[in-house]
């Protein structure tokens, strides 16, 4: 294992089955649900209210020798619908959002230049609105939220 361990942080919609997808990513050490982009000490209540600025977001460690930030951000667009705003499936909301919070000038140019490609290659209809933004400081979700669907039995969301 490398001693340089990078963060990602992406929000692609409720954090349940993103946080379960990306475990599952060898390389992968650790993900945890969480909220990011808005006002301090959120909790879940307040972040479905909408009022926080929050995203339902996963932050990721990983070590880089196993698997690429590139590989991440790839199974982070396949994951979700990256052209709605504010919602994916029946969840809606700000705090839905797709949203990449990158840690470093590497993630950001990456992302940006993800969303180029993707857009150019024609894969949707509609022209990509995954926000690209700095981290800014990570609040864990309620224990109860950290490997929920493991905990429930669940192989995934329903969507």
């Amino acid at each position: 294992m490398s001693n340089d361990i990078e963060i990602a942080t992406f929000g692609a919609g409720c954090f349940w089955g993103v946080e379960a997808r990306f475990r599952a990513v060898e390389g992968v050490l650790d993900a945890t649900s969480g909220y990011m982009g808005g006002q301090p000490d959120p909790n879940y209540k307040l972040v479905c209210s909408g009022t926080t600025g929050h995203a339902e977001v996963v932050q990721i460690r990983f070590d880089p020798e196993k698997v690429s930030y590139a590989s991440l951000l790839a199974l982070f667009f396949a994951m979700h619908n990256p052209t709605t705003v504010n919602r994916q499936g029946p969840d809606i909301g700000t705090q839905y959002r797709s949203v990449v919070f990158f840690h470093s000038a590497a993630q950001e140019k990456a992302a940006r230049q993800a969303i180029v490609d993707l857009d150019q290659s024609g894969r949707w209809p509609q022209p990509l609105v995954t926000q690209v933004q700095a981290a800014m400081p990570f609040w864990p979700a309620e224990e109860y939220h950290q490997r929920y669907l493991e905990k429930h039995g669940l192989g995934s969301c329903a969507l």
